[in-house]
């Protein structure tokens, strides 16, 4: 029998009057309603709180106030302008900033870009970066230092001259901006030795990383790389790239050879986060994209770069196989990054044919071939 129907047997049996027995259960329903809101409203709160714990209480999507800066590491100009002028031309302003490294002196102005999303846009205090120096770390540390000086800037990627995103403003926004984690490519690799053990003991061997030099960052990662004096130091002395064999010099390029060989931008943040026991708040993998050669000859120095997309390799077909990878797996550690969506926000290395393809094909928004030059000065 029903709590209802015991209490109505029993007002029967009492006598009482149809007015009060409706006027009873109206105030029992009301009772019920009290207790399940009080549970429900102590439900939210420890969600609420789970929520805080993650970093996610500060996601507000619809705020302009949270904004993604997008940092360009080149070697002077860019010339993908084209392409991610398309790209920001159908985003909301105030949800991104734009910062650029590129070679001392070089200006950024109507005579070196039909862009105005990248005018003024150069670093003032820029540095002469060479592949494979201490300084690609020192220029990554500047555009991190700049962007920072934005408070409004919640989410920095590093990207290259060669980069093209795989998708629009819009929805590369909501993924970012959806996740409380940094994507940093790190693993352990013993197989190339570059461990220096004169870095010991400022950097343990058990804290050396390895990774892609194309990182996104939350703003508390960010700090450290920017305001960093501790590990760079260490990386600028004993961490450097060894020359490349050249058999015209003869004996000395044999003698380099004989060199610790160290390439500073693939284990700095890596290494720099792990000490700081940062890993657990890492997606330990990269959003861009690189197919690398798969040359197994030593001496063959094209293995050390990506292959390069061009216009007959960026089909509707390869791109849509690029957007459909769902996990990055690491042999060195046997692990399975699985990811929750697309992997790859962004792909390098593309030429401007490669990326003149992606623009007709709408893969950054609507396009126009009309209004693509006239919208630009």
């Amino acid at each position: 029998m029903t709590a209802k129907k015991r209490f109505v047997n029993v007002a029967s049996r009492r006598h009482i009057s149809p007015l009060v027995l409706k006027f009873l259960i109206l105030l029992l329903i009301l009772f019920c309603i009290v207790v399940f809101s009080g549970v429900f409203s102590q439900f939210r709160l420890q969600s609420s709180s789970s929520f805080t714990d993650l970093g996610l209480d500060e996601l507000r999507l619809d705020s302009y106030r949270m904004k993604i800066a997008f940092l360009f590491l080149v070697r002077d100009n860019l010339p993908l302008d084209f392409l991610w002028h398309n790209f920001f031309k159908n985003a909301d302003p105030e949800k991104f900033t734009i910062y650029v490294h590129s070679k001392p002196g070089f200006v950024f102005d109507a005579s070196t870009t039909k862009s105005v999303f990248f005018y003024n846009r150069q670093l003032e205090n820029s540095v002469e970066v060479g592949w494979g120096k201490p300084t690609m770390i020192q220029a990554e540390k500047l555009l991190f230092k700049a962007a920072l000086d934005d408070p409004d800037n919640h989410i920095f990627v590093l990207l290259s001259d060669s980069c093209v995103p795989l998708y629009n403003f819009s929805y590369i926004y909501t993924y970012l901006m959806s996740s409380p984690r940094s994507f940093v490519d790190s693993f352990i690799d013993a197989t190339e030795e570059r461990y220096n053990p004169e870095m010991s003991p400022d950097i343990p061997e058990e804290k050396w990383r390895k990774g892609s030099q194309w990182i996104t960052l939350v703003r508390r990662h960010a700090e450290v790389v920017a305001y960093d004096h501790v590990v760079f130091p260490v990386f600028n002395k004993h961490c450097k790239r060894r020359p490349l064999l050249d058999l015209s010099k003869g004996n000395e390029s044999l003698i380099e050879q004989q060199q610790h060989n160290c390439i500073p931008d693939e284990h700095y943040v890596p290494t720099l986060l792990a000490m700081q026991g940062f890993e657990d708040e890492l997606a330990r993998r990269t959003l861009t994209y690189s197919l690398w050669n798969q040359s197994t000859e030593t001496m063959d120095t094209q293995a050390w770069h990506p292959v390069t997309f061009s216009y007959a390799t960026a089909s509707q077909k390869n791109i849509q196989d690029i957007k459909d990878i769902d996990h990055v797996y690491f042999k060195s550690e046997n692990r399975t990054e699985w990811c929750s969506g697309p992997c790859y926000l962004f792909a390098r290395k593309f030429t401007r044919g490669a990326s003149m393809r992606l623009l007709t094909n709408g893969v950054v928004g609507p396009y126009d071939p009309n209004t693509l030059f006239l919208d630009w000065i």
